[in-house]
This record gives C-alpha cells, sequence and structure tokens, in this order.
C-alpha cells in the first residue's frame, strides 16, 4: 500500500513539474514571439490588377473606356508611359521639345486621375515621329527601357497586361506604339524570370543601399493587345470586346464620354477638337465617337497563363494568387535554302519577335504593308544570305506599280561565302495618284536571281497618302 501511494505521489511530481516546465516554455515562446519583427512584405498601395504600357500621353485612350469599366469592378490600375511626347504638336503654346514634353506629362497624369488612377510613371524613352520600330527601341534605349519597365512590373505585380499590339499594319503605324507593345511583351516574359535582371532581386548587405532593389519575380497572368490599324477583319474573335455606351457605375457618364473627357484634358493635342465640339448637343457628339472610334473596345490576346477562353472576359481565371514563371516558347522557322534574299527592317524583326515570344497565333498582314506618304521614297530593306561554300553573284529587279520609278538597288552585287549581307531597293513614290484617293494598296515585287535561277522574290504592299508618318 505504502508503495502504492508513494508510487502515485511521484506520478504526481513528476506531472506538475513537467506542467511547470511547459508552462514555463509556452511563457518564452509567447515573449519570443511578441519581440518578433515581421518581415517586410510588398507595398501593397502599389500593386496593380491592369498595368496599361503605352507610348505617349493621350495613347491611353485607346484603352480608357476599359480601364474605367474595370475600376468599376473594383480593381486597381497603374499607367507606365514609353516617352512624354516632346515631338507632338502644341495647340496651346510655343513650347516645344523637352518644354513641351514637361506640359504633356502634367497632362497626361490629369487626364488619367480623371478616372482616380496616380501610379504613373515614365520610361524616359524619346518621342520618334516613325513607323519604323527598330528606330523607336533605339532612341528609347531599348536596354535600359527594359530593365526599368521589368521593375515597374515587379513593382506594381499586375495580374494582366494591356498594350499595342505589336507588329506593321496600315493605319497610325507608329513606330512608339509598336515600341511600347515590344517592351511590354519583353517585360511580360521576363519579370517573372529569376536570372532576369538579378539586381533588382538581391536585398541590400547595408543600410541605405542605393543599388539592390529588393524585388521579386513576378509573373503577370495575361497579355493583351490593342491594334493600331484601320482594317480590323483580321483581328475579329481574337479576343473580347466591350461596349462604350453603357453608363459607368462610378462616373455615372457612358464609357465612350470618360475617352472624350480624357482626351480633352490633352490640351496641347485636342485645343482644335475641343473647339470644334463646343456648340454641339451631347447626340451629336455620341455620333460623331461611334463614327471615328466605333462603339466597342475590342482587344487581341496575346497569352494567357491561366487558360479561358479567347473572347472570355480580361480577368476570367484571373485569382489574384501568384503563377508560376513560365518560360516562353520558341518556334522555330522553316529551313531556308543557302542562297536566299528576304525581306528586312521591322517585317523580319517581327517575323523572329512572334516566333522568340510565343505569339505565332498573332495576326499579321501577308504580304507585308505600309502607308506613306505621296511623292516621298520606299525603302525597301532586303537580307541576302549566302550559305554555300563559294561566293556568288546575283541580281536584283524590281516589278513596280505604273507611275512608280526606280531610284536605285537594281543590278548585279556580289557576296562572299559563308556571308549574310544588307542590301536595299529605293522607289520613288508618284506625286499623287487615283490608288491614293481611293487608299488602295499595291504591290511591289523584288526579284533575286542568281546563276540564272530564282533565288527568292520579296513582296510589299504599300499605300499612299496625303499625310504618313515617315518610313
Amino acid at each position: 500500500m505504502r508503495r502504492r501511494v508513494g508510487l502515485i505521489l511521484s506520478i504526481f511530481f513528476c506531472t506538475a513539474l513537467a506542467l511547470q516546465t511547459c508552462a514555463g516554455a509556452a511563457a518564452q515562446d509567447a515573449k519570443a514571439a511578441a519581440r518578433a519583427v515581421p518581415l517586410k512584405q510588398p507595398d501593397e498601395r502599389y500593386k496593380a490588377d491592369i498595368l496599361l504600357v503605352v507610348a505617349h500621353p493621350d495613347d491611353e485612350g485607346a484603352a480608357t473606356a476599359y480601364l474605367a469599366r474595370a475600376i468599376d469592378e473594383g480593381k486597381r490600375v497603374a499607367v507606365v508611359f514609353g516617352t512624354r511626347g516632346g515631338s507632338g504638336a502644341n495647340e496651346v503654346g510655343g513650347e516645344q521639345a523637352a518644354a513641351l514634353a514637361a506640359i504633356r506629362e502634367i497632362e497626361a497624369r490629369r487626364a488619367v486621375a480623371m478616372l482616380g488612377i496616380t501610379n504613373v510613371w515614365f520610361l524616359d524613352g524619346k518621342d520618334t515621329a516613325s513607323q519604323n520600330v527598330l528606330q523607336s527601341l533605339s532612341n528609347w534605349n531599348h536596354g535600359e527601357a527594359l530593365q526599368q519597365l521589368v521593375r515597374l512590373m515587379r513593382l506594381t505585380r499586375p495580374e494582366v497586361v494591356l498594350t499595342f499590339l505589336p507588329g506593321t499594319f496600315v493605319g497610325e503605324d507608329h513606330g512608339d506604339h509598336q515600341a511600347a507593345g515590344v517592351l511590354a511583351t519583353e517585360a511580360f516574359d521576363l519579370s517573372g524570370d529569376p536570372v532576369a535582371f538579378p539586381e533588382q532581386l538581391a536585398g541590400p548587405t547595408k543600410r541605405l543601399e542605393s543599388l539592390l532593389d529588393n524585388l521579386r519575380p513576378w509573373q503577370p497572368k495575361k497579355i493583351y493587345y490593342f491594334p493600331d490599324a484601320d482594317k480590323e477583319d483580321i483581328f475579329r474573335g481574337l479576343g473580347p470586346q466591350y461596349s462604350v455606351k453603357e453608363v459607368s457605375k462610378s462616373f455615372k457618364h457612358p464609357y465612350w464620354r470618360l475617352s472624350l473627357d480624357g482626351y480633352l484634358a490633352h490640351e496641347t493635342q485636342a485645343k482644335s477638337f475641343a473647339e470644334s465640339v463646343k456648340g454641339m448637343g451631347d447626340a451629336q457628339i455620341e455620333k460623331m465617337v461611334m463614327s471615328d472610334w466605333g462603339d466597342s473596345l475590342k482587344f487581341v490576346r496575346g497569352k494567357s497563363l491561366v487558360g479561358g477562353a479567347v473572347t472570355g472576359d480580361i480577368f476570367e481565371n484571373s485569382t489574384g494568387h501568384a503563377v508560376a514563371f513560365q518560360r516562353a516558347e520558341i518556334s522555330f522557322g522553316a529551313q531556308r535554302p543557302e542562297l536566299s534574299v528576304e525581306l528586312a527592317g521591322p517585317w523580319s524583326f517581327y517575323e523572329d519577335f512572334r516566333r522568340a515570344h510565343g505569339l505565332s497565333h498573332l495576326p499579321h498582314p501577308e504580304p507585308p504593308e505600309i502607308a506613306l506618304q505621296v511623292g516621298t521614297t520606299l525603302v525597301i530593306p532586303l537580307w541576302v544570305r549566302n550559305q554555300t561554300a563559294a561566293g556568288q553573284e546575283i541580281t536584283l529587279a524590281a516589278d513596280l506599280p505604273a507611275g512608280w520609278t526606280l531610284q536605285s538597288g537594281a543590278g548585279k552585287f556580289s557576296i562572299g561565302a559563308k556571308q549574310t549581307a544588307a542590301a536595299r531597293v529605293e522607289v520613288n513614290l508618284p506625286a499623287t495618284t487615283d490608288a491614293a484617293k481611293k487608299n488602295e494598296l499595291q504591290e511591289i515585287t523584288v526579284r533575286a536571281e542568281s546563276d540564272g535561277k530564282s533565288i527568292g522574290t520579296v513582296k510589299l504592299r504599300v499605300g499612299l497618302r496625303k499625310r504618313s508618318l515617315p518610313q
């Protein structure tokens, strides 16, 4: 009996001691937890559901009606402008160049602030008046602009990226618009890559270090494009579209009206237009806007890493959770013959660009096209490739529409073994033609021969306009 009582008492004291020890440990853990400093997370003030990437102040108007709709749905929007528009017109004052750029930045901030958008950045690109995306990329300092845009994507962590469709189409075809689309696509494919611009991802090794950003990789889920082309047939059914005639719940105006008011905020660009609509009633203004801008916004889906229907809502399947980085799938073009001639410049760039970024499904005109001002010169850039073991002689000739004249580039040329060389054919465009009045496109063919045999033909469709951006 005594042994049993002793055993019970022993167990009791051991248990009490254990409970006291556990209680003490728990108290220590509680004190440690109270002393723990929470690790810093990304700044939620700059988190975006939509990141709009455009070229110039007033370009945001291409998507304003949809942005207002998204804001109605509680989405957060941020905007990146590639340039400040220093080469644009000024209908208000005499300021030009850098002074005009400073004014247009303020106009841009005011325009998007009308929708409540305050997170706005500029890439410091130089406004470049041409149709050549390669000129714009060079003038924007391509690598530096891309690095900056990747940083902004990692800062804003967008679910969806909206931008211009990268490609050459008869229309405004502004090289800066194309550059915005190219950079946005490249940044979409790089911002989630941990080895792309890794200095942005490294943490500082000492306080107040100014070199390392301490960001995190971020993979956007979708990228959508809006075309910059006259004809929209080839874009039909390739993405969602949204009516601009519905009334915004937040702003109590039709979406088209919000687009118009946003454009009018760019006074340096819109003063004469504002004067022209002063005496018009709402019905007249709406009729004009529908005629010029259309009654809906149409998008082309570039990529969706979360599936969904091609024409489904832009935020379909987007849950707000991060997705894993996905490297773009590269497709390879057809095998070239050993001796060949092909179109160079922006056209060949886009062919390679689409393959490199998994965008071979994007629409593009065939044959390639461009519209130029009457009385100017068309330059047709060419790549001549000779992968044979011997030097070759080639002959270039051009078939032109009536009234067009060859300035230079035809004749015989030699190219060494295993070499790729650049050539160009220059064509004088007529001062005026019936085709220009009808906005018809006419076809040019450049033929290349070697040793009496064809080694390739290059076709280009050209429209003549009274006014156009330079090539």
